[in-house]
């Protein structure tokens, strides 16, 4: 079976790859299957993308990030896979409150987070935690229309089945990374509840 790719904004994809953020929230995009979000694969390719990302958007300590990302970008919008992602954990949420115990833990700005949370409010926001993998070597592959369009998943053409058969690093030691599990399930018990 094919591993899909996860559509997200260069930035965050950045931010996962550094180590700078093991969350990802999703409420999916215009596109999706069934008109709704879903975890397609408990493990996932990181597809970066420009669209939809904006300085405002992002807190003042990575907005230089946006610009970088832009410049980094292959040409003929082609797509640079730098990792992949393992879900360790999700969990849904609908309160406010909920995202606001995240804040510290997202590069996303409060506001901006926020609105993903009431934009399409039947469907409750999705949280993500991820184990996160550098490639040694990115792949970059050429750009195909059928990739386009506002939808969270995405099957690209000329990677291999499984990421984890090519070289690769985690993006943050086990130790490091169990520290900030430990966190974002603190902050948001859901998660520590509902394993993926």
């Amino acid at each position: 079976m094919t591993t899909p790719a996860l559509k997200e904004w260069a930035v965050i994809v950045r931010a996962l790859l550094a180590g700078e953020q093991i969350l990802d929230v999703r409420k999916g995009g215009l596109r999706e299957n069934d008109r709704h979000f879903s975890v397609e694969a408990p493990r996932f390719w990181l597809y970066p993308t420009a669209e939809h990302q904006a300085h405002e958007l992002i807190k003042p300590a990575y907005r230089r990030w946006v610009d970088e990302e832009v410049a980094a970008a292959p040409p003929n919008r082609g797509i640079r896979i730098g990792g992949w992602a393992d879900v360790l954990a999700s969990a849904t949420i609908d309160d406010p409150a909920d995202l606001e115990a995240l804040d510290a833990k997202l590069i996303w700005t409060l506001d901006y987070a926020g609105s993903r949370l009431r934009w399409k409010r039947r469907d409750p926001l999705w949280v993500l935690a991820l184990r996160v993998y550098r490639l040694h070597e990115p792949i970059e592959l050429p750009w195909i229309e059928r990739y386009a369009g506002c939808t969270s998943w995405v099957d690209l053409e000329g990677l291999p089945d499984d990421p984890a058969t090519l070289p690769a690093e985690p993006a943050l030691t086990d130790t490091s990374f169990a520290a900030r599990l430990k966190l974002v399930v603190d902050a948001l018990p859901a998660l520590g509840a509902r394993h993926a």
